[in-house]
């Protein structure tokens, strides 16, 4: 009985060379395949792939065949060679198995599970696809970017120097942290305000004609030496503005940022303002 074994493969290649003729088949157009209609009854099962009981598929599947006939409907040839090969599978599982002829029940239980095997891969192609299509998929889903990123620089800094390069600038912000000194607050010699207004009263007597103020600043620096010239200029001009309110001294200036000339006020201006006072 094995040299006639019939498998699902060879028949498959015998239905592949009837279809290559002239023959006129109407496929189902809703299983790709015998395959996938099996995988569709034994989804209906509601079992697990592992455990799918191929007696029950093949009377299903025997069942569609004889309904699409009933209906007129011509099959495509793997269709009925699938139920041909159920058939013929179905028979060799219910048939009792001999106990002289035990090659023949190891053979039909051997089909059984390559039919079963096939189911397997078949349910894991199609989940895969599945899950393929599923995902990101570029034009649909994922588009690309409008400008392309550029590539990034990474620097790495490399020193080259030598142990005497390092000890010599560390000695060097040694050195400049140790010269630094304190911040010291000196006193300022300044000439006070009422010292100039003095010593500019008592040179007014002497001012009958135009003198410029760097003149009469010269004169008090002589008698102050040690003073700063910019305390001495500040407190001759604020002494000398002070006077020209009091009317002891004539101010004029030509014009702006032109030098500055004092006189002594004369004696009518002078009686004039202390009536006024």
């Amino acid at each position: 009985m094995s040299e006639e074994a019939v498998s699902i493969d060879t028949l498959s290649a015998e239905a592949g060379e009837a279809e290559a003729g002239d023959v006129f088949c109407v496929d189902t157009g809703v299983y790709e395949g015998p395959l996938h209609l099996l995988l569709e009854l034994a989804r209906r099962q509601k079992v697990d792939l592992l455990q799918v009981s191929i007696l029950t598929l093949a009377e299903q599947y025997l069942e569609f065949i004889s309904q699409a006939k009933a209906r007129r409907i011509d099959l495509a040839a793997d269709y009925l060679l699938m139920a041909a090969w159920l058939a013929y599978l179905k028979s060799r599982l219910l048939l009792p198995k001999p106990e002289k002829v035990e090659t023949e029940g190891e053979e039909s239980e051997g089909m059984a599970e390559r039919l079963a095997f096939r189911l397997r891969r078949l349910e894991a192609m199609r989940e895969a696809a599945k899950e393929l299509m599923s995902g990101p998929i570029l034009g649909e889903r994922v588009f690309l970017r409008g400008a392309p990123e550029q590539p990034r620089v990474v620097k790495h800094t490399e020193y080259d120097t030598t142990l005497w390069h390092l000890t010599q600038a560390f000695g060097g912000i040694r050195a400049r942290k140790t010269k630094v000194a304190p911040h010291r607050i000196e006193k300022q010699f300044v000439l006070p305000l009422e010292s100039a207004r003095d010593s500019l009263k008592s040179l007014s007597h002497e001012l009958q004609d135009w003198a410029s103020l760097d003149t009469i600043r010269g004169q008090l620096r002589n008698i102050e030496p040690d003073l700063p010239t910019r305390s001495v200029t500040a407190s001759v001009f604020s002494a000398a503005l002070e006077l020209t309110r009091d009317g002891d001294v004539e101010m004029r200036q030509e014009i702006h940022f032109a030098p500055l000339y004092l006189r002594a006020a004369p004696v009518e201006s002078m009686e004039a303002a202390n009536d006024t006072a």
